[in-house]
This record gives structure tokens, sequence and C-alpha cells, in this order.
């Protein structure tokens, strides 16, 4: 855990916990990693690696999320995995992007994830996702963690995805609340904590040994290794 900075530690207990989804509850790289061998697996003949694909899809997958106008993710996640294949000289098939987003609803939550969801409820917070997705995608993951989410805000619901600060615009409207009331709770540097940045909301980091590293000209407020330790983090502040 890192040493929490000034701003986090010295600042009022948060009316709302908000979270990233895929990376940070769900097991994303574990459940992508399936995904993708599956769909490798499908068309023989070829050496591309699981981590090859997920590279490229990634790449493609970020670009069209950020290209107007706004698509649902199923549709961006479809192209974004055609694009990929293509570019390794495979051709998609209409079963792929079944795989992929059939995968992703049913990927499970970090062993951590439920208990620890559980405390925080218990201690009076309100806990909201906040996640660059579609509502039928989402609500396969949501229905394994236990009950303890209070609101999911997507991307699909807000026309906008991460790092765009509109989708976190939008759910602080929704919860009717500032950025003083909030901590946001994260995996994913590129996407997270640009917006942490852009809007300045307090922002703690669950690097979970991913290889992802902080932007270059932000820093988050408090970095953890699992989503449990959060709990003495905040009991450090007397929250």
């Amino acid at each position: 855990m890192s040493q929490p900075s000034a701003s986090l530690s010295h600042s009022p207990r948060p009316q709302w916990l908000t979270f990233d989804c895929y990376g940070t509850l769900i097991q994303w790289d574990e459940g992508l990693r399936d995904a993708v061998t599956r769909i490798l697996q499908s068309k023989p003949g070829h050496n591309i690696g699981t981590s090859d694909l997920i590279a490229t899809f990634d790449h493609h997958e970020h670009a069209l999320e950020q290209t107007p106008p706004h698509r649902a993710f199923r549709e961006v996640a479809g192209e974004g995995l055609r694009l990929a294949l293509q570019d390794l000289g495979l051709r998609a098939s209409p079963q792929d992007i079944g795989v992929l987003t059939d995968n992703i609803s049913a990927m499970p939550p970090f062993p951590e994830v439920v208990p620890t969801l559980a405390t925080l409820k218990a201690r009076g917070y309100r806990l909201c996702i906040v996640s660059n997705t579609d509502d039928d995608i989402i609500a396969g993951n949501v229905a394994q963690l236990g009950g303890h989410i209070d609101r999911v805000i997507t991307a699909q619901q807000a026309g906008a995805y991460k790092p765009n600060r509109r989708l976190f615009d939008y759910a602080h409207e929704q919860l009717g609340v500032t950025k003083e009331d909030v901590v946001h709770i994260c995996a994913s540097p590129h996407l997270d904590h640009a917006a942490a940045r852009d809007i300045g909301f307090r922002c703690v980091w669950v690097d979970r040994g991913t290889g992802r590293r902080p932007l270059p000209d932000y820093t988050p407020d408090a970095t953890i290794a699992t989503l449990d330790t959060v709990i003495p983090l905040f009991d450090g502040f007397g929250w």
C-alpha cells in the first residue's frame, strides 16, 4: 500500500464510493484471455498468440470508443475484434463477437471483492459502478456482486466512454453529488486516472500487478494491491 496523499488523508469521508468494474471488481484480464484463446482455437492454421490479439484488440477498441458518433460497446467490441483479426491476417466470424461479449458478462469477481463490498456497505457507504460498457453486458457481472451495488452508470447511459469526463460528470449528476462527495476506486490508469486528473476527484488505484503504469502527469491519491486493503486504508483516516 502506498502512502496516501495529504489531500486524501485530510479530506472528508465520502458519501459514495464509485468503482471501475472490469479489472477492479471483475477479473477482466483473465476473462478476456479465455475468450480470445477460444476465438483463436476456432481458427486453425495460424501462429497468432493470445497476447498479440489482445494488444491489437485493445488498440482498436480504445480508438473506436473515442471516435464519433457514440456506439454501443457491443458494436465497438465487435468492430474492434474484426479489425484486430484482420490486422493479424485472420477473418472474424459472426460467432466471435458472441464469444467475446457473452464471456464478459460471465466474468467473475476477484475473490476478495464481494466480502469487501459487504463491509463497505455495512459501514454506510453507498456504492456505484461507473463502467465503459452496455447495461445488458454488465448485468451479468453485477448479479455476482452480492446485491451490494446501489447504482450502475454505464457508457451506454452517458453516451460517452472513459477517459472522456462526460461519463463521470453524468455519474455525479445522477448520484446528486459533487466530486468532493466521492472517492473513485479503479484499476485502469489510462482510462480512470485521466478522468481523475481532469476532473479532480479523489482516486484510489488498485494495482493488481498487471504491468499497467500510472500516467506521467498524474499520481493517484493512494495505491493498494487488492480491494480488501481499502478497509485499513479508510480506517487510517477515521472514515
